[in-house]
């Protein structure tokens, strides 16, 4: 709870440092209010407690993923000094929406109450329809906002709709009571009951961008100014799995029904859609949305699995994806700075005229496609044998089936970088830029060397 609130008031002094002219304020001030509210999030840390009538939680799960997101967004701040140097007008609305939706995202993952999720996702999702947009003078930002204003409306209206029939079948809003009437069916579930519980699924699966929810995420993510994309890959799909991974580990409590096969089936069609579609993308841009979309069918494993390790997993997958994801559109920006486009070609030889750059986005690629010793791989490594331990042999083949399939195209940059000759465009960079790119990178190999650091918390 202090976490939410210390948020919020970020979020208004933000707003009241741009009512009073003081733009020079708002990125130190985001920076260390962000810092506090990890700190505070964190001394909540084996103090398990609950508000308003289990409106809200405070458990591990909570901690550890809300730890995560205010990171995820730390590392995106200290990007935006860079990316919005040469922006004449005020940045405090663009700054005091993020941190609203940050706010939202924590919500979702410190719920107890159906009502306190669909009040977090409607926080998050307002606020990610203006950021879509924020970029006026571009059509391509136009376009993005009113397309996933149009599709995100009417998913709210799927999800709204199933918590309705959930509480019309159960008779209550709040997660354990939930439970309590799963565990009095026995396996055997009224049909209004799972007519709520499936439209619940497809209006979160929208949000993770799950096959077939997923078609508005390349065309938005493109258009979507690319410190914002950041946001939305990383900060709004962890939110988003873990309010997912919340319901069902909360509700079901290990218990397998019908819904099992439903959340299979998307983690496969993500998995083999979003590596597949993938392979094809002329640009970065792009192919780190089918990327996203791939790794939201890696998460589902952690769902499905309901596996003692299945929470551990997730952590350090949500970890090592966000960061690996950061850096790599922290490379992104400056990639477009210099050449105005993100096509492949750009990156011709900048192994040669920016060796720490290259260095920098190899790395990230290579945790992406998960190869070892980098955190991604220890992540899938985890997540797989989550879903090993719970038989899901066939799910797991076609995981590792998508794992390299996405070779293909994370590999594509690496070979621009080192195997092709140099276009003689130099990206110019800042010290501190080089130093936080530098940071994210060292992050991703110590996480992959030490996972322990992380696996074993929850």
């Amino acid at each position: 709870m202090t976490t939410i609130i210390s948020l919020t008031i970020l979020g208004v002094l933000v707003l009241f440092l741009g009512i009073m002219k003081k733009q020079s304020w708002l990125l130190p001030v985001i920076l260390l209010g962000l810092v506090v509210s990890m700190v505070l999030t964190i001394m909540d840390w084996n103090a398990a407690r609950s508000y308003y009538h289990e409106m809200i939680i405070v458990d591990h799960v909570s901690v550890a993923f809300s730890t995560v997101l205010i990171f995820s967004t730390f590392l995106i701040f200290s990007l935006a000094a860079h990316y919005y140097r040469g922006v004449q007008r005020p940045l405090d609305d663009i700054y005091g929406v993020m941190i609203f939706a940050l706010t939202g995202a924590v919500m979702m993952t410190s719920y107890g109450n159906l009502i306190m999720l669909f009040l977090g996702i409607e926080t998050l999702s307002i606020a990610l329809y203006v950021l879509a947009g924020s970029h006026k003078e571009a059509i391509t930002s136009n376009e993005a906002t009113l397309k996933y204003f149009l599709l995100g409306s009417f998913l709210s209206g799927f999800l709204l709709f199933g918590i309705a029939l959930i509480y019309g079948s159960s008779g209550s809003f709040d997660l354990h009571r939930i439970s309590v009437y799963v565990a009095s069916c026995a396996g055997t579930y009224p049909p209004m009951f799972l007519a709520g519980l499936f439209l619940l699924i497809i209006g979160l699966a929208f949000k993770i961008a799950i096959v077939p929810f997923h078609f508005w995420a390349p065309d938005v993510y493109e258009g979507t100014p690319t410190l914002l994309t950041a946001f939305m890959a990383t900060v709004v799909k962890t939110a988003s799995i873990v309010a997912m991974f919340r319901f069902f580990t909360h509700t079901f409590q290990g218990i397998h029904g019908v819904w099992e096969t439903t959340i299979w089936v998307m983690a496969a069609l993500t998995i083999l859609l979003g590596n597949l579609t993938g392979v094809y993308q002329p640009n970065l841009k792009r192919m780190l949305a089918y990327s996203s979309i791939s790794h939201s069918g890696y998460m589902l494993l952690a769902v499905v699995a309901f596996s003692r390790m299945s929470d551990n997993a997730l952590l350090l997958y949500t970890l090592s994806y966000s960061i690996a994801t950061i850096s790599a559109f922290g490379i992104l920006i400056l990639i477009r700075e210099a050449h105005g486009n993100d096509y492949f070609s750009s990156l011709n030889g900048m192994g040669k005229t920016n060796p720490l750059e290259a260095f920098c986005l190899t790395v990230s690629m290579l945790s992406l496609a998960g190869i070892p010793p980098l955190a991604g791989f220890m992540a899938k490594y985890y997540l797989f044998t989550a879903a090993l331990e719970k038989g899901l042999v066939w799910l797991v083949i076609i995981a590792i089936v998508g794992s390299a399939i996405s070779v293909a195209y994370y590999f594509k940059p690496i070979m621009a970088i080192y195997l092709k000759e140099s276009n003689g465009v130099k990206l110019n960079v800042e010290t501190p830029y080089k130093v936080h790119l530098m940071f994210m990178t060292l992050l991703v190999i110590l996480i992959g060397v030490l996972p322990f650091l992380v696996v074993g918390l929850l």
